[in-house]
């Protein structure tokens, strides 16, 4: 990971109006906002839900893209159904989704693909990962401290149960006021995969609903 000071500022390079509209029928609109001078140079993306007071925590989603589940529904994981909520959430309360280009938890599309075939094989998700010679979890949010800051955001209430996140934007500088837990997904075909995200690396997953 990468520590505060170790990254330049980045700056925003183009603020666009989007509708968007889901299969379900829920619509909104944001403002998609691009950037200069991320430190991985990729193509991160934010999506501004209304006009967040300065000086405020506004609530914020670090939402890893997930072809698979965002785009196709994979009901392996609980992606597509968490981009949904977040928006929801984020447009009534004012607030901002990053939707970070870390495929796979950094693993890229192919690998996690890859990953598949192992868990199919018996392996939970993190152990595929490492099996494959890959972190089980390679995502760094240096580029979300670099969006927030450019953004004009310094404090935080984080949509998210990945314990992690709020790690790594503390050590970045960003002030997670608290961290809002996401809802429970769960199908028949992402249980395993709920259950290793919270016996692996101490997600807030209440597992009492997932039994249910």
């Amino acid at each position: 990971m990468t520590m505060p000071g170790d990254h330049a500022d980045a700056v925003v390079r183009t603020r666009v109006r989007v509708p968007l509209r889901f299969g379900d029928g829920f619509s909104a609109v944001a403002d998609a906002v691009t950037f200069r001078g991320l430190a991985d140079d990729g193509e991160h993306v934010a999506l501004v839900f209304g006009e967040p007071d300065a000086g405020a925590s506004p609530l914020v989603r670090l939402h890893s893209e997930c072809l698979t589940g965002d785009v196709f529904g994979s009901a392996r994981c609980d992606c597509g159904p968490q981009l949904r909520e977040a928006v929801e959430r984020l447009s009534a309360a004012t607030g901002v989704l990053l939707y970070l280009r870390q495929e796979g938890r950094g693993i890229g599309l192919y690998n996690k693909l890859d990953a598949y075939a192992l868990q199919d094989d018996g392996l939970d998700t993190y152990a595929a990962n490492a099996a494959l010679g890959l972190p089980e979890d390679g995502r760094d949010y240096t580029v979300a401290a670099q969006m927030l800051g450019a953004l004009g955001i310094g404090s935080v209430d984080l949509l998210s149960n990945n314990p992690d996140k709020e790690r790594q934007l503390s050590a970045l500088g960003v002030t997670v006021r608290r961290r809002v837990p996401t809802g429970v997904f769960a199908t028949d075909s992402n249980m395993r995969y709920l259950r290793a995200k919270v016996d692996r690396t101490g997600h807030t997953i209440a597992l009492t609903e997932l039994a249910s």
